[in-house]
């Protein structure tokens, strides 16, 4: 019960790069997740350079969308 309203709770807060890298190859997030922690491991922390990169391009175009519903509403 605590295992599964943690793993949601920072699914819902986290970036979501994990999930928007799932959608656009279409694979399940989980399988990007693992691939970003072993990545980590191996290359000693290089591919959070990756993650963040993406997590801050997802969240601009968030912010991007976010801004142009209102100005088209």
């Amino acid at each position: 019960m605590l295992q599964n309203w943690l793993k949601d709770l920072v699914e819902r807060h986290a970036f979501g790069v994990c999930q928007y890298l799932g959608e656009k190859m279409r694979i399940a997030p989980a399988d990007v997740r693992k691939y970003f922690i072993y990545a980590s491991f191996i290359a000693m922390g290089s591919p959070l350079i990756l993650y963040l990169m993406v997590a801050f391009w997802v969240n601009v175009r968030r912010y991007i969308r976010r801004g142009r519903s209102v100005l088209w509403e």
